[in-house]
């Protein structure tokens, strides 16, 4: 007996490990090297394919709470982002290539992983499946889902570039983290005074952008979650100072007050030779993007080692077509997760791996599927997207938003944040005990 996993990124990659840890087999389809998505530049399996954060460390933050979550649940790509970590202030980032590596090793050794290097075209009828092919879903197979389940959305996102950390000019840069979290110098600061950051907005508006090479070019979705900053700077120009260019938080030690706008760069490998523009997705043309951030005082001679890019994004009309524990509403033995489900983001993505790959090897040996608690943000999760009354369905990363009100609501953030924390991991702990571990 065996157990179908289509696609080994983020999703499909955790699906397996649990599956595996349950003491099943796995057949693990996955199409690369043969071929790639265009967000693709590796043939790692569970490659990061826009940002290299996996947001908030804080147990306390909705997303701090989601990795803990996994944790306690036995995250394979948890162990992996641990061991692989960058300075990244409060948030969890991670060596992008490193944390590939981990988990295309990880997956490799494991026995009872059988990998197959073989595009998948039609949904399989053989064994239990759980698809996790990711918003980019190869052509046909995505029209195979398409035909079977009809309406699907789409909706773009973008990835922002990359710079190698020798060609930012420091004497325009100081580094520190917003409010001195973390180890007080995770990022690379590069400010802007208000001469320079209205040069800069004026050149960004008129850039020229990359055409979207889709069906939906002419009125494309764009993912708020990920809104290319030339898109961004159109709502108005304090939009970028109240965003991705704020300057709270911060001082330039040269001129010991706050800037007017800052670029923030991050690690994007543990030796600290390539940074991230934080926030920076963008569509411009390559040139454009050379042309236009170069503007920026830091970056007046930066060499782009990656430049910026958007591609298309689609999931399922979920409501319609998945129940909670992530199965097909007319077929129990089919599953969906990562982003083709609605989840929105890395760990998201993950974490309905995580519970997709344990009903998968319930559903195999004739058990009740499980359904994780409403007030723990994966079963919080799980329950929006396969929420009927949800009519316009859009992509869902983790938010304290979605999670049942709290009986005594604390008025102070941080005590809410700690508040639904506690009663999701208690909710959690009882979950795996009484009922997980059966």
């Amino acid at each position: 007996m065996y157990i179908n996993v289509i696609g080994a990124g983020l999703a499909g990659c955790e699906a397996a490990m649990q599956i595996a840890s349950f003491g099943a087999d796995v057949h693990l389809y996955e199409m690369k090297p043969a071929k790639r998505t265009p967000a693709h530049h590796t043939d790692y399996f569970g490659e990061l394919v826009c940002s290299n954060s996996l947001k908030a460390m804080r147990t306390e933050s909705a997303a701090g709470l989601l990795k803990e979550e996994m944790r306690r649940l036995d995250s394979f790509l948890m162990k992996c982002a641990d061991k692989c970590r960058v300075p990244a202030g409060g948030a969890l980032a991670v060596d992008r290539d490193e944390f590939s590596r981990l988990v295309t090793e990880g997956i490799k050794s494991n026995q009872k992983i059988k990998i197959i290097s073989e595009e998948i075209t039609q949904i399989p009828d053989d064994a239990v499946t759980i698809i996790a092919t990711g918003p980019l879903t190869s052509e046909p197979l995505a029209e195979s889902i398409k035909q079977k389940f009809g309406n699907s959305l789409s909706f773009f996102d973008a990835a922002a570039p990359i710079v190698t950390s020798n060609s930012i000019d420091m004497n325009y840069a100081f580094c520190a983290s917003r409010y001195g979290k973390g180890d007080g110098d995770d990022y690379i600061n590069c400010p802007m005074n208000k001469a320079e950051y209205e040069v800069f907005y004026n050149e960004l508006l008129s850039a020229e952008r990359a055409p979207l090479h889709d069906f939906d070019v002419n009125n494309p979705k764009v993912y708020e979650g990920c809104m290319p900053v030339e898109v961004m700077a159109q709502r108005g120009e304090g939009t970028l100072r109240f965003g991705p260019m704020k300057p709270v938080g911060l001082t330039d030690p040269k001129t010991c007050r706050r800037p007017w706008a800052v670029l923030q760069l991050r690690k994007e490998n543990s030796t600290g030779s390539m940074y991230n523009l934080v926030g920076f997705q963008t569509n411009l043309k390559f040139p454009e993007q050379k042309r236009v951030f170069s503007l920026i005082p830091a970056l007046h001679s930066a060499d782009f080692v990656r430049y910026g890019v958007m591609h298309r994004n689609t999931f399922l009309d979920s409501p319609r077509i998945l129940n909670s524990d992530y199965s097909v509403k007319e077929n129990k033995k089919l599953f969906f997760a990562g982003q083709i489900t609605g989840v929105e983001g890395y760990m998201e993505s993950a974490a309905s791996g995580i519970i997709a790959g344990i009903n998968a090897c319930r559903v195999s040996e004739n058990k009740d599927t499980v359904i994780l608690p409403k007030d723990t943000m994966i079963g919080a999760l799980s329950e929006y997207i396969s929420d009927y009354s949800v009519k316009k369905f859009q992509p869902m990363g983790a938010n304290f938003g979605i999670l049942p009100e709290l009986e005594n609501r604390p008025r102070d953030k941080k005590e809410r944040g700690a508040a639904y924390s506690q009663r999701a991991l208690k909710s959690l702990d009882k979950f795996i005990t009484e009922i997980l571990m059966l």
